[in-house]
């Protein structure tokens, strides 16, 4: 089994697109952060990051045809993808939503969340460290 960590649009450009909301860490230090958490949780963790809605769905899907467990920072997909939910909702693992910012503190259209009806459980605000307690919670969970 492979947690799988998948990043929406405009995450790769962590770092530099308006840090004073999404910190200074790059996706890259991301990546490793992720990479050295799921090592000390003696699991395996697959990061990926996507700017096409279609991939994403692909990779959902593949999760779920392998009972990986979820993590996913769905950006701007959160707010405006039904199909996203509904291949979420389609999911055999648990499913943990991401979000760097606190998106009920920012603009109200960020306020709701398609993905969030479909997630195990949401973690908004806590910065990069919100993946970490993700992978931590599923580790606790049992999933590794």
């Amino acid at each position: 089994m492979t947690i799988q960590v998948l990043n929406g649009p405009n995450l790769g450009r962590l770092g530099t697109r308006e840090p004073e909301i999404y910190g200074s860490t790059t996706y890259a230090q991301l990546v490793e952060v992720l990479e050295e958490a799921g090592r000390e949780l003696d699991m395996a963790v697959r990061v990926r990051q996507t700017d096409d809605e279609a991939e994403m769905l692909r990779w959902i899907h593949e999760a779920t045809d392998a009972g990986d467990p979820v993590v996913i920072n769905p950006a701007g997909w959160s707010h405006t993808s039904v199909a996203l939910h509904d291949a979420l909702a389609a999911t055999t693992a648990p499913v943990v939503e991401v979000h760097i910012s606190n998106i009920h503190k920012r603009e109200a259209f960020r306020h709701h969340s398609y993905v969030s009806a479909a997630s195990d459980g949401v973690i908004a605000g806590l910065g990069i460290e919100g993946y970490v307690l993700a992978l931590q919670w599923l580790s606790l969970r049992g999933a590794r």
